[in-house]
């Protein structure tokens, strides 16, 4: 199964369970910034995002803009940040995995799906 088919069947299972899917592209997720932007894009993150790792968790952390329920953010590809910069991709990865611990319950929850290319 290819990466895109992958997300989708991801997002496929988000939506039957009543979950709302992100995707991020990870051709777009090559260094840290431009992945804090696609995640930001995907999350549809207020115009005050401050693009760094603090922000993020605390954008991961609210998501008060979105509906309530399950919000899934799935990223393909993520693999490329990972190859260009390892320790970029381990940062965001570790703010990922603990907003993720932080959001798993409550009105708004957030899963993280990875799907390498």
């Amino acid at each position: 199964m290819s990466a895109g088919e992958t997300a989708r069947t991801a997002a496929d299972a988000a939506f039957a369970r009543g979950a709302y899917p992100h995707q991020v592209d990870g051709a777009r997720t090559t260094d840290k910034l431009s992945t804090l932007d696609a995640i930001g894009e995907a999350l549809s993150f207020p115009s005050y995002f401050g693009r760094n790792l603090d922000a993020l968790y605390d954008m991961l952390t609210d998501l008060s803009w979105l509906p309530t329920g399950e919000h899934v953010l799935i990223w393909t590809g993520s693999d490329a940040l990972k190859a260009a910069e390892p320790k970029a991709y381990l940062a965001v990865r570790s703010v990922l995995s603990d907003a993720q611990r932080a959001m798993g319950s409550g009105d708004r929850r957030l899963t993280l799906v990875l799907v390498d290319s």
